[in-house]
């Protein structure tokens, strides 16, 4: 095995991974990965840091000098285009674009052109208020009609104070503004309607695998054990929801179990539940990524589309028959 190779040359290599967030339930395959063996199988061991933001991510790893990550692919894609230092992708995680502007279900806006005037919240670095101009180019909304206002506050607070009428919407991810309007005590099945990038600008992509250049010119073998392994919790994560968990709480006590899980589950059936998905995860389509790059140059005024092969390196994926399968 690869793994053996590497303890042939001196027991485990170090992996400084980072995380897009806190521990949370949408990142479960990893932990499953460590805790299952997987990664030490390879000859790898990992250790996780907590992010900031899955689209801060990417710039943080190569700011922070981390192996690998769990970043948004969007964003790699638009720091390619900015003529900026990044990682590169190695395995799609979410085959469609996880970002949102949940509204007021029982408010005035039902379609994106009803944004026009609205007072919108954002954390700063929030991947879907990243995409905004993409959106608004995509929608004929014009960016100028709205108000962003900008807050460091958990989604727990946030989701409740729309809903009071202190904003209109909240920019975010689906699964993660449904979560934690849940720990606040919202009924979002019934409180929250959500304008989604899926279907209003579905080129997109959203986390992927990352690693450093400097480590995947170091160590390829390792990088294609990173995908093997994770493609291995992922089956885990999708075969026992309740066991993915678990590998999280062990590393959150504090976790909201319920909230979590029914993030995990809306994450497997939103963002990885297409039919792609369901082949097998962890390539992505040279041609969205060729729209993606498109749509961020003219939407944000970059000279540069970046190629494919500037973003993504298939090559380290396992084969197709041992890729994860997503449910339908």
């Amino acid at each position: 095995m690869i793994g053996d190779g590497l303890r042939a040359q001196g027991g485990l290599l170090p992996v400084r991974f980072l995380l897009n967030t806190f521990y949370s339930g949408p990142q479960a395959w990893f932990f499953l990965a460590a805790d299952n063996g997987y990664f030490t199988d390879e000859g790898l061991e990992v250790s996780f840091t907590e992010g900031t933001s899955l689209a801060r991510a990417v710039g943080d790893m190569v700011t922070g000098g981390f192996d690998a990550g769990y970043g948004d692919l969007n964003e790699l894609v638009r720091l390619q285009a900015a003529e900026q230092e990044t990682p590169i992708a190695v395995m799609a995680i979410h085959n469609r674009p996880p970002y949102s502007i949940a509204v007021d279900a029982a408010g005035p806006i039902k379609a994106p052109a009803d944004l026009a005037g609205a007072r919108l919240v954002s954390h700063p670095q929030d991947a879907a208020w990243l995409l905004f101009p993409e959106f608004c180019r995509a929608t004929g909304l014009d960016p100028d009609s709205v108000s962003v206002t900008f807050s460091d506050a958990p989604h727990t607070r946030m989701v409740p104070q729309m809903l009071a009428g202190q904003w209109d919407g909240i920019f975010g991810f689906v699964n993660t503004l449904n979560a934690q309007g849940i720990e606040a005590g919202v009924d979002v099945a019934t409180a929250l309607h959500h304008l989604t990038w899926i279907d209003h600008a579905p080129a997109f992509y959203g986390g992927a695998l990352m690693v450093s250049r400097p480590f995947r010119a170091a160590h390829p073998q390792a990088v294609a054990g990173l995908c093997r392994a994770i493609s291995r919790g992922l089956a885990d994560t999708v075969a026992d929801i309740d066991a993915a968990i678990d590998a999280v709480a062990r590393r959150n006590p504090a976790l909201d179990r319920a909230a979590n899980r029914a993030r995990l589950i809306g994450t497997l059936a939103l963002e990885m539940g297409d039919a792609a998905a369901q082949a097998g995860l962890g390539d992505v389509d040279d041609d969205r990524l060729r729209e993606i790059a498109k749509l961020i140059a003219e939407a944000k005024d970059y000279p540069l589309q970046p190629e494919p092969t500037a973003v993504f390196d298939r090559f380290f994926l396992p084969s197709m028959e041992n890729r994860a399968r997503m449910l339908g």
